[in-house]
């Protein structure tokens, strides 16, 4: 045993066998790498692709996708290579994905990214509501879109404005009105000055100016009554709710018959 160790401590001791040693080990190195590379060229692998043209702006479900082997070196550029980044997601809104194309992440976004993503949130025969916001007013940017409002009316009601009352109207002449006009209405969206979702990107700090929601018609008119009673100074208040915590949120409903009343007495509305 002491002579192995000796001579196996002299074989080391040589310089010149120590040098031939590590240069086979680097050629065999190199050699494997060389053939791990090889075969990772050239060996298929499993990537979906659209087995049907995909519009722009359009959900990708799972019947839109096929998947084949495709060699490697064919994967150039951003191919997304797992259904699992595909489905649910939408095709970009300037971008068409034609049959038989792999699927790019360039062309493959959130619902969020798509600039018209609202209109697919509300139901037929309801119409889009843009209530002005302000930081102060969605109680420090604290309004997603998901979560349940209520819309408040506060209006002044004053004698100097309203010369033709009666004695019941002028003895509520003055006074400030508040009450809850509509209840459990879902926030679609909430954008910028520029029209820029708020929380797309939180790095840039956008401020709120706009949260967005779908009505019933007859209520979208009510709110633009509303909005236009500037004789009475009148103020929609947004005040979030924790309907989005329910399992069944409740309806959308109007809260109070009298504002309602009120509002219809104080304005007039035509349609064409």
């Amino acid at each position: 045993m002491g002579n192995l160790t000796s001579g196996l401590k002299k074989f080391m001791q040589n310089k010149n066998t120590v040098t031939v040693v590590g240069f086979v080990g680097v050629i065999i190195f190199l050699y494997f790498v060389y053939v791990w590379r090889i075969n990772s060229a050239i060996n298929p692998i499993v990537v979906p692709y659209a087995n049907e043209q995909i519009p722009a702006g359009t959900q990708i479900t799972e019947s839109m996708i096929s998947t084949r082997e495709v060699p490697p070196s064919m994967l150039t550029g951003d191919v997304l290579r797992n259904k699992g980044e595909i489905i649910d997601k939408y095709s970009a809104a300037d971008t068409v994905i034609p049959e038989g194309s792999l699927f790019y992440k360039r062309a493959v976004v959130e619902k969020e990214q798509l600039p018209a993503n609202i209109i697919l949130d509300y139901p037929k025969g309801y119409v889009l509501y843009n209530l002005s916001v302000t930081t102060d007013s969605t109680y420090g940017n604290s309004v997603y879109p998901g979560n349940y409002i209520d819309i408040y009316l506060k209006s002044v009601y004053k004698v100097s404005d309203n010369t033709n009352m009666t004695p019941e109207e002028k003895q509520n002449a003055d006074k400030i009105m508040y009450g809850e006009l509509l209840s459990n209405i879902q926030v679609l969206a909430v954008k910028d000055s520029e029209g820029q979702p708020v929380f797309q990107n939180i790095d840039e700090n956008r401020k709120p100016s706009m949260v967005v929601f779908a009505v019933p018609k007859e209520y979208y008119i009510l709110l633009k009554k509303a909005e236009y009673m500037r004789t009475y100074e009148t103020q929609l208040v947004l005040v979030p709710t924790n309907e989005s915590l329910k399992d069944e949120p409740g309806e959308l409903k109007i809260s109070s018959e009298d504002l309602k009343e009120w509002i219809e007495k104080m304005t007039y509305w035509t349609e064409s």
